[in-house]
């Protein structure tokens, strides 16, 4: 569930009657827990957070996180524990082992198939179907993955293990994990001894079993089947990759892919983002940027170029890179790698002038055939592609502290973001569950104190008693802050104050009364002012100019000759598919008129 990365919808504090809430929740749902280990886990004296989150299919998903870490997390009103909650509280849930190369699976996306489950002497816990269970990995009692019961102990058991066994939501190494401080598992040793006497030949089958099982499921999704397909290495267990041998791969090639992933599994998660930064670089290089495009702002090139080339399921962060910074990136690259030539074009703001192609590093470069980016788009006039996609754009409005009583009971405190039907939904069920309906006339709700308070004028407070359902919702909406998230393709949601700037098409008048367009504000809306200003000058053949934005950091106004709205709007609307509602100024182009 967490193999690929999530969207953050919010993050508020927990407030008391939620925290007294939380732990009730908790101990109906695990029992064995005692009232010192509740404490232990969510101390009344320490900041516990209420993380709302989007999952990648779109789950809506509550996390509650202490020191950083999340501890549990709610789906459909059900809790679980997290890796981290279990590897100090390994007895909390019913366990079944698999063995370690099971485990990059798992990670993957896949669930735990039968065959891959190691039974214990003393045979299977006793679970019901749909029960809440963990995963351990044999020799260590630290569990590394918790989903549900596929079926019942039992039915496993009368199945010959075969078939599905527990339906994974969670695992050590994915998103959720990384969520947290990344710590690892601990070394808790196996009860169990029998585990040691196996050998690797049993290591092998197992795992070739828990293979065939994945392959065989008719219910998988095209997501778990790749992930099952997926190669498996480990330092015990050498396996050879299925998907390959059916593809008549050699056992040599295979073996050297599983040394490299080896190499990989000892990487740093610093080392990892680096190794990816240093990929999307090269392909950025390779395939995206043009000759004709420099110089080449370096927000933009990051911006519109290296994260489209960002491989689906991976999140591309400098910060987390041992560079922090991408000036010192691209300074590595230049200084070092002899890649690109950067400078201060204009004061604070630094551009790509010149890129050496003919470089070694760069023309061995292959690249993978995968990435993040869904389509392109073709330039007028020319073969180049290229990657951009319209961002998503949507309004959201923000709990303000006078409006802020309403939407206690939905845990959405001040400075909360939601969506228009979210906020129609929690003030319906506010009215509701306050029965302030008007019993006479439906289409009316009686104002309390509350609503009188966060609606109403003081010049109303006296008059007005009840008020329509659609006068509510906008008088609610209208005391929220209004903000707007934009989500660009790869990359997190961005949500600011107030509203987008449009981009801003004028004319304006030079000397000997000459005209020319002005464009501005294509930064917000992930174009890069370089290539439209080179797609416009291919398509009127008139000059342009770039000019820094004074008092804007990154910002850069194109300018073309001539009265070019027309051409300009027909290139923001059909070519880049940027929405009119967006685009200011199109009504000052010249009107056509029939010549004498």
């Amino acid at each position: 569930m967490f193999a690929k990365p999530f969207r953050v919808k919010s993050n508020t504090a927990i407030k008391g009657s939620d925290r007294r809430k939380l732990k009730a929740d908790l101990l109906a749902a695990f029992p064995s827990l005692s009232a010192d280990e509740l404490s232990e886990l969510i101390p009344n004296k320490e900041e516990c957070n209420v993380v709302k989150i989007y999952a990648h299919k779109g789950e809506a998903v509550t996390l509650y996180v202490l020191h950083k870490n999340p501890l549990f997390f709610e789906l459909e009103k059900r809790l679980y524990p997290t890796v981290y909650v279990l590897w100090h509280r390994p007895t909390l849930l019913p366990v079944l082992r698999t063995w370690a190369p099971v485990l990059q699976k798992l990670i993957g996306g896949a669930d735990l198939m039968l065959p891959g489950v190691v039974v214990p002497s003393c045979g299977l816990p006793d679970v019901k179907q749909g029960a809440c269970c963990a995963v351990t990995i044999v020799n260590n009692r630290a569990p590394v993955a918790v989903g549900k019961a596929a079926v019942s102990s039992s039915e496993m058991q009368s199945s010959g293990m075969k078939g599905r066994g527990v339906c994974v939501l969670h695992t050590y190494k994915d998103y959720l994990w990384a969520f947290g401080d990344k710590s690892v598992p601990p070394s808790l040793p196996d009860e169990e001894t029998e585990a040691d006497e196996m050998d690797e030949e049993n290591c092998e089958v197992s795992e070739n079993e828990q293979e065939e099982e994945e392959e065989g499921e008719s219910e998988r999704s095209l997501e778990e089947q790749q992930s099952s397909g997926e190669t498996v290495s480990d330092q015990a267990c050498r396996v050879e990759d299925l998907s390959l041998a059916e593809q008549e791969g050699d056992k040599e090639e295979s073996s050297n892919n599983h040394e490299d992933d080896n190499q990989d599994e000892r990487k740093t998660p610093q080392e990892e983002m680096d190794a990816l930064l240093l990929q999307c670089f090269l392909h950025a290089l390779k395939s995206k940027v043009k000759k004709f495009e420099l110089p080449l702002l370096t927000s933009t090139f990051l911006r519109n170029h290296m994260f489209s080339c960002c491989p689906s399921g991976k999140q591309l962060d400098i910060k987390r890179s041992s560079y922090k910074k991408l000036s010192r990136f691209l300074q590595v690259m230049q200084q070092q790698h002899n890649l690109v030539t950067v400078k201060e074009l204009t004061k604070g703001v630094e551009s790509i002038v010149e890129v050496d192609w003919k470089n070694p590093q760069l023309r061995s470069f292959s690249a993978p055939e995968e990435t993040g980016a869904e389509s392109t788009l073709l330039q007028d006039g020319g073969d180049e592609e290229v990657s951009y996609h319209p961002p998503e754009i949507t309004t959201l409005y923000s709990v303000s502290a006078r409006v802020e009583p309403l939407f206690v009971d939905a845990n959405k405190r001040k400075g909360a973001t939601m969506n228009a039907a979210e906020v129609r939904s929690i003030i319906t069920e506010y009215v509701k569950k306050n029965e302030l309906v008007d019993e006479n006339n439906k289409n009316f709700v009686i104002i309390n104190p509350s609503l009188c308070d966060c609606l109403l004028e003081k010049s109303e407070y006296q008059e007005v008693e009840a008020l329509k359902w659609d006068d509510l919702f906008s008088r609610t909406l209208g005391k929220m802050q209004e903000c707007y998230q934009v989500i660009f393709p790869g990359q997190a949601a961005i949500i600011k104050k107030g509203h987008i700037e449009p981009i801003d098409i004028a004319v304006a008048s030079r000397g000997s009364n000459k005209k020319v367009t002005l464009i501005k504000n294509l930064e917000a809306y992930g174009l890069d002012p370089a290539a439209v200003a080179a797609a416009l000058q291919h398509r009127v053949q008139a000059s342009t100019v770039l000019h820094p934005v004074p008092g804007t950091k990154d910002k850069v106004l194109v300018q073309i000759q001539g009265n070019q709205i027309h051409q300009t709007g027909s290139l923001l609307l059909n070519h880049y598919q940027i929405p009119r509602k967006y685009i200011q100024g199109l009504d000052k182009a010249p009107k056509s008129g029939k010549k004498k």
